[in-house]
């Protein structure tokens, strides 16, 4: 893999000292972050030695305010959208960057864009919401987005920068996934080709927390929550049944971290199944068959399953929603079906329930670790913008607060290595097989199978020249 390059990209260098237009005197002597401080992205140490190198390959930028800043608060224009699918803590973020836009900097034009990047295009007509403290002062404590949502409509880059132009922005602040971002980087890129100043920074919107390079997602930790409360709920229902069976599906359509998360912090789950790691339904070791053993010993089982998980079961319908993922097929169901179907030809009684708490968990607000998660990533969010950076998402590293160039975070999908002490914890936690599936012959090497290519055909010659051979 080819080593990361953190190296931010700035718009020009930053010569306005804050203490000369902040309003406030720094009675309390501000802790600013210099662009030479960083952290290291590898950490690890072995037999008490490193081998770290102290380049742009492992030297992470730290976020925070800069003594000098690039922008005139007077002369700036801020813009906010939220894109993709809804996540708590979405207004969190917004009210976060309002607030240190308007009471830190003094910036009093901020403007919201309706339903996600429709708002850039002229053809839906979508009015500008201006953003004040006002507005924003309770909007933690609602779900979803006043911005409003909407997947899609990232292609359309020139349009949308001539948007921008026409609004005099300086500044844009995307907040949303890897779809999402992946745009707000060709917007970032058009314009520096038209020689703009606009300064595009992300914060990282992602549930399933699959972004790469980002230790946390905000929101991560209120699903985690809300799915123990559905997993409490499918305990009970089950226990106190005869043979009772509980299926709570949560979201995590490439990465299990959801699902993995939520069965330690209850430990009432008995099975997680996550896409990462394949399980066969049929066969002495499969999911199936150890359903039915776990009922024989213990009369209930939970089944904790992420929606990505088991797709290759089902047909692969190859829709696509408006962000260009595919439409996946509902593996709660499926194993809702083929779990009664199997114990049925056993005439074996159970009681089953299918749990699906996916859009409760979307649409509420945050919790109080994601809200003040959330209020620090909009804060920091601010302060790289007013130092003139772009092309980078604010994300946490080793639990530090770092710059993080975006065509890094969406290089590639964050996954739970099964190999690796997460999925190690869940099924020490959980008590199942490291593995739900029959065991296979494994294939033989390229070099194995030539040496016995070469016996087969050492084999063959001998049975021909014994064939040869008189009686």
């Amino acid at each position: 893999m080819k080593e990361p390059d953190f190296s931010i990209s700035v718009l020009g260098e930053p010569t306005i000292q804050i203490s000369a237009i902040s309003e406030k005197k720094d009675v309390l002597n501000t802790s600013y972050v210099g662009d030479d401080q960083y952290i290291l992205y590898d950490i690890a140490v072995t037999n008490g030695k490193s081998e770290v190198s102290l380049d742009r390959s492992n030297l992470i930028e730290k976020a925070g305010p800069r003594e000098k800043i690039y922008f005139e608060p007077a002369k700036v224009h801020a813009g906010v959208v939220t894109c993709g699918g809804l996540c708590p803590g979405l207004n969190d973020v917004i009210r976060a960057i309002v607030m240190t836009l308007w009471y830190r900097y003094g910036i009093k034009r901020i403007s919201g864009f309706r339903h996600g990047y429709r708002g850039f295009l002229s053809r839906f007509n979508l009015p500008v919401m201006e953003l004040t403290p006002d507005v924003v002062t309770k909007i933690h404590s609602l779900g979803g987005t006043i911005l409003g949502t909407s997947r899609g409509y990232g292609e359309y880059i020139e349009e949308k920068v001539d948007f921008l132009e026409r609004m005099n922005i300086n500044m844009l602040f995307v907040i949303g996934g890897d779809g999402t971002q992946k745009s707000a980087l060709e917007i970032s890129e058009e314009v520096k080709k038209r020689g703009l100043k606009i300064s595009v920074i992300g914060i990282p919107k992602t549930i399933d927390n699959d972004l790469s390079f980002v230790q946390k997602s905000f929101g991560f930790q209120t699903a985690v929550s809300r799915a123990v409360d559905a997993v409490n709920c499918a305990h009970v229902e089950a226990h106190d049944a005869v043979n009772g069976i509980g299926i709570v599906k949560v979201m995590g359509r490439e990465s299990g971290f959801i699902a993995a998360h939520t069965a330690m912090a209850i430990n009432d789950a008995n099975y997680v199944l996550i896409p990462e790691v394949r399980f066969d339904l049929d066969g002495e070791n499969g999911l199936l068959a150890n359903l039915e053993r776990r009922l024989e010993q213990r009369n209930h089982v939970v089944i904790l399953v992420a929606e990505g998980a088991g797709q290759e079961y089902m047909k692969d319908s190859r829709a696509c929603d408006a962000s260009g993922n595919i439409q996946l097929n509902d593996i709660g169901i499926y194993l809702k079906e083929r779990i009664s179907e199997y114990f049925k030809k056993k005439e074996i009684e159970i009681n089953l329930k299918y749990i699906d708490p996916s859009y409760m968990i979307r649409g509420a607000p945050a919790n109080s670790n994601d809200s003040t998660y959330c209020a620090r990533l909009g804060a920091h969010a601010v302060h790289a913008a007013m130092a003139g950076k772009t092309e980078m998402i604010i994300s946490l590293i080793h639990s530090q607060f770092v710059h993080v160039p975006i065509h890094l975070a969406i290089s590639g999908r964050k996954r739970i290595d099964p190999h690796k002490e997460l999925w190690r914890d869940v099924t020490e936690a959980t008590g199942q097989p490291l593995l739900l599936q029959e065991r296979r012959k494994k294939p033989r090497s390229p070099d194995k199978r030539r040496r016995g290519q070469d016996e087969d055909k050492k084999a063959m010659k001998r049975r021909n020249l014994n064939d040869k051979k008189p009686n």
